[in-house]
């Protein structure tokens, strides 16, 4: 993958608030972590339209959502640990309740934070926002993806949180590339098992396709790019044509993507489920992919878990 262009998720959101800033009547919050989160690259663009609010999340939020009442569309950004973890009461009761049109751009999420640690690396921010009503949750697996969720969220009347990553991933979409909020992503046919995967997992998974090829087993991938609403849909019919499905994906198994799924499963066409993740347990210092091996989010963990899920359906 040498020759691939890698761009990180956080990067692609700073383009991407810069870009539409042209087009859109945005104003653009940060917790004092504006080169981290890239937020700086429209600070520089539209320095009238930016608020630094320093190391206070809380009142951040509760500032973006006063802004909202007067009909402005408001971009607030921190570490995922912070947006999702410090602010949630703000979330709940001063953006979600009223459905105000906040959109949480939330960086440096999962364990590929890497050597920031257990304290940085947040790996229960999606099942948090999960619980909340009226809040989209959207996870994008690439520079193109990002690009295109940001627009997406300035679009939808209503809160989003945007889950984006610190390390560089492979672009895997091209220009031409449609994203619809709440539709999954058919990447690769397969009738054996379904790999269903989200953000930096995606690529993982379609790695991991290749190893069950080797091995005779087609295997069909889903990007899974909106988990709130997740498309029932696409799931629902993998299951049926699949029979065996694995989920895949940067984030505790509770709670995230795989009860996600599961939830989808039981309720409109159970099968044989594994699920890809860190198991309930926190993360640990290291380099991103030196943690992927020890927490088995790897193509080899997927494949593995896909040949169970197969010998289960059985």
């Amino acid at each position: 993958m040498a020759d691939i262009k890698k761009i990180a998720t956080r990067e692609s959101y700073g383009a991407a608030l810069a870009e539409f800033g042209e087009k859109y009547d945005i104003i653009v919050m940060d917790a004092d972590l504006s080169k981290s989160t890239k937020t700086d690259t429209f600070k520089k663009k539209f320095p009238e339209r930016f608020i630094n609010c320093g190391i206070a999340e809380a009142s951040m939020l509760s500032a973006a959502a006063g802004l909202a009442t007067c009909g402005k569309i408001v971009f607030a950004s921190s570490f995922a640990m912070f947006a999702a973890g410090r602010a949630f009461e703000q979330i709940r009761n001063s953006i979600c309740y009223p459905k105000l049109n906040v959109k949480i751009g939330a960086t440096h999420a999962g364990i590929s934070v890497g050597e920031d640690g257990a304290t940085h690396q947040c790996l229960e921010d999606i099942g948090i926002m999960r619980t909340l009503p009226n809040m989209v949750i959207l996870n994008p697996a690439d520079d193109t993806e990002a690009k295109a969720a940001v627009e997406a969220a300035i679009k939808h009347e209503g809160p989003v949180y945007l889950r984006f990553g610190r390390l560089a991933v492979p672009v895997l979409y091209d220009d031409t590339y449609k994203f619809e909020l709440g539709k999954g992503v058919q990447l690769k046919e397969g009738n054996d098992v379904t790999l269903v995967a989200t953000g930096l997992l995606v690529e993982t998974a379609l790695n991991a396709a290749e190893l069950l090829k080797q091995e005779g087993i087609n295997a069909r991938v889903i990007n899974i790019h909106t988990i709130k609403p997740i498309d029932k849909e696409i799931i629902t019919k993998a299951s049926l044509e699949t029979g065996a499905i694995v989920t895949c994906e940067e984030h505790n198994v509770i709670g995230g993507l795989g009860s996600a799924v599961a939830e989808v499963l039981c309720e409109n066409a159970p099968c044989a489920l594994q699920r890809i993740g860190t198991q309930d347990v926190f993360g640990r210092s290291g380099k991103p992919n030196e943690l992927f091996e020890i927490y088995g989010l790897t193509a080899e963990a997927i494949r593995d878990a896909a040949k169970k899920a197969i010998a289960l359906k059985k």
